[in-house]
């Protein structure tokens, strides 16, 4: 038999399924997705498209400068709209737009889920662009640092999330 300490250690460990139903509604907060997924994503987008403007110094890539910007703009109305969605939620608010612009695009088709799973593979596409191109070596010490912050946010979160869920499957229930 346990003693009453041993029980609340272990209660205290396990969490009770409110503390679970608690931290899964924060990690579904537009304020968490948007911190660790639409504003990664964003910085993501942002560098590519600031490196494919500045490598328009190299020979013959003036079509290049000006996808950049189109890139730039796109990541800027991103992160517009992710951090709207975040200062929304913190103010207990329900935002009458999407995470992206994308998304927001898939809303008017009645399925922005569909759009946005589509700007999470375009924003992978480019972070395997910026490393396959070399273009990451562009980047400038702050760039840099910014990229690092982005992904150590994005691939932490992740893995806080699969985690979370992996021991919710494996835990008793109390």
């Amino acid at each position: 038999m346990l003693s009453a300490r041993q029980e609340k250690n272990d209660r205290t460990f396990r969490g009770s399924p409110q503390d679970a139903d608690r931290l899964m509604k924060f990690f579904q907060r537009p304020l968490f997705l948007s911190l660790t997924i639409g504003i990664p994503f964003c910085i993501f987008k942002l560098l590519f498209g600031m490196v494919a403007i500045q490598v328009v110094t190299f020979p013959y890539h003036g079509a290049l400068a000006a996808f950049g910007w189109v890139v730039v703009l796109w990541a800027g109305a991103d992160l517009v709209m992710n951090s709207g969605r975040a200062v929304l939620d913190l103010a207990g608010r329900p935002a009458p737009f999407e995470y992206c612009t994308l998304a927001q695009m898939g809303a008017c088709l009645h399925i922005p889920l569909v759009f946005l799973a589509l700007d999470t593979l375009l924003s992978f596409v480019i972070i395997c662009l910026m490393l396959w191109t070399g273009w990451i070596t562009l980047l400038s010490p702050f760039e840099s640092y910014l990229w690092y912050a982005a992904t150590t946010l994005n691939l932490i979160s992740l893995s806080l999330v699969m985690l979370y869920n992996e021991v919710r499957k494996v835990r008793p229930a109390s």
